[in-house]
């Protein structure tokens, strides 16, 4: 029977996750993106959608038939309930896909699978799962810089989804592997990605 590799792949919002896993990617790993899946739960035609219109109303909709986003992000500001509301729906939605990725990975013949969760330090069951924990790590001065980048979120809305994931210093705490990814280029980053799964004997030939 062959050895399994999982790792953990986790940061703050804007920490490069997405591009440090497309690296990845192309070095050999199964990527199995819990982010990318919990969107798709949530947008049109997601199955998480009828939940949460009768958890949360109809309003909660919107006319494409996605969640609305930013009417559940102020709710989960405003109210401290709602965010366990919607990961109660969402999060088992989303287990169960990442369970037929990782499965459809192993089938495929993958032996080194990669977990992308940007909740990962706040799980209590992850960690005991993994093999290992890659943690990109980087300065909130540069994670808002780049969300405001790609999203066009306002400061006090990012600065807000910061305070509402784990610190920087608890992610680091439970990394087996930290990459400081604040003013690396991207062609120092693929060095520096490269060179870490080089070091554990992971990279395709």
């Amino acid at each position: 029977m062959r050895a399994i590799v999982r790792w953990g792949l986790t940061g703050g919002i804007g920490s490069g996750k997405s591009t440090v896993a497309a690296m990845l990617e192309t070095l050999g790993a199964a990527i199995v993106d819990a982010d990318l899946i919990s969107r798709a739960a949530t947008a049109t035609g997601g199955a998480a959608i009828a939940p949460i219109a009768r958890e949360f109303g109809a309003g909660f909709i919107d006319c494409d038939g996605a969640m609305d986003r930013g009417k559940m992000r102020d709710l989960a500001y405003s109210d401290s309930s709602a965010r366990s509301r919607l990961e109660a729906i969402v999060h088992p939605l989303v287990g169960l896909e990442i369970a037929r990725q990782t499965n459809a990975a192993l089938i495929e013949g993958h032996n080194w699978i990669v977990f992308d969760i940007p909740l990962l330090v706040e799980s209590s069951r992850w960690r005991q799962n993994l093999d290992k924990v890659m943690v990109l790590d980087c300065t909130p001065a540069m994670q808002i810089r780049r969300v405001i980048q790609r999203s066009g979120l306002d400061c006090p809305s990012i600065e807000k989804i910061i305070a509402s994931q784990a610190s920087r210093e608890k992610r680091v705490r439970g990394a087996d592997i930290v990459l400081f990814n604040d003013t690396l280029s991207i062609d120092h980053l693929k060095q520096a990605v490269t060179q870490i799964v080089q070091e554990f004997g992971l990279s395709s030939p």
